[in-house]
């Protein structure tokens, strides 16, 4: 329990640097370039996320033995996928009530209405990537052997024996 929580707490901090990374680039493309928030929200999802990914490996999941990097990579890749989705329906949802010209006409709201939405998303998407991390990709703790038959395992067992594209 206590390696959960020290994981969590790692998490959080690691999380709350890539939240202040991804809400500046978002308010900064909504305020000084007039961007859409859903595709502002994008590229700043996109950019907080090459961070979360290096800091995540390197501070708060230990690397499976039984995984290949390419698995890992590939893991965290569809997972923030489907995390991107997230957050871009959340975003869109946050504003899709204002007028069309809100961009332009209500813009401190649409910021404001933008930034609500992405507090929203930022703890939705946490608690999804923190939850598929800790299955798919986190090492058993030290000394424990990986559970035979679970998801992880099979996937890092496989990708041992496998390349992708034919790689050597």
């Amino acid at each position: 329990m206590r390696k959960l929580i020290e994981q969590l707490v790692k998490f959080g901090i690691v999380g709350a640097i890539a939240f202040i990374i991804d809400v500046s680039i978002m308010n900064l493309l909504i305020i000084l370039a007039h961007f859409n928030n859903v595709l502002a929200g994008a590229i700043s999802f996109l950019i907080s996320l090459a961070f979360n990914y290096l800091a995540s490996m390197k501070f708060v999941f230990k690397h499976r033995n039984d995984m290949a990097r390419w698995m890992e990579m590939t893991v965290f890749l569809i997972s923030s996928v489907i995390g991107l989705g997230i957050n871009e329906l959340i975003l869109w949802a946050g504003t899709a009530m204002l007028p069309a010209d809100a961009i332009h006409s209500m813009h401190s709201k649409y910021v404001l209405y933008s930034n609500a939405a992405k507090i929203v998303a930022t703890v939705v998407v946490a608690i999804w990537n923190f939850i598929i991390r800790k299955w798919l990709l986190d090492a058993p703790a030290p000394g424990q052997p990986a559970k035979e038959g679970s998801l992880s395992h099979r996937l890092g067992a496989w990708s041992l024996t496998h390349r992708p594209f034919g790689w050597n």
